[in-house]
């Protein structure tokens, strides 16, 4: 029993410690609107034909969160836009959208939704 429960606590452990980078903004109704993105993929720029990923401007330098934090600011947003696999993943545990919604850029995967 001691086992399973350290297999359990390390897994949720390496979870807790995946993390992005949330920018939270308002619109101008002043609902939330995020920012998300993995952190190793802040400052970057990702190009494939005429489509772009830029992670460089202010709009996703934000703060570190890890995957319960993120997770509870997006089920609370009104709009989120979010880039990188690990992101990606929460909005897919909490059912904020489909696989259908995720597009990818330079094998990146992000998407832009209203909660």
């Amino acid at each position: 029993m001691l086992y399973l429960y350290s297999v359990w606590f390390v897994a949720q452990n390496t979870l807790n410690k995946a993390k992005m980078i949330v920018k939270i903004h308002k619109n101008s109704n002043g609902q939330l609107v995020l920012a998300v993105c993995d952190k190793d993929l802040l400052g970057k720029k990702f190009e494939e034909g005429n489509k772009q990923l830029d992670l460089t401007s202010d709009f996703y330098k934000g703060q570190e969160k890890n995957e319960k934090e993120v997770a509870d600011l997006m089920r609370n947003a009104y709009m989120v836009n979010v880039v990188g696999e690990k992101s990606i993943k929460i909005v897919l545990k909490e059912n904020l959208i489909s696989r259908e919604n995720i597009s990818l850029i330079a094998k990146i995967p992000y998407s832009n939704f209203v909660v």
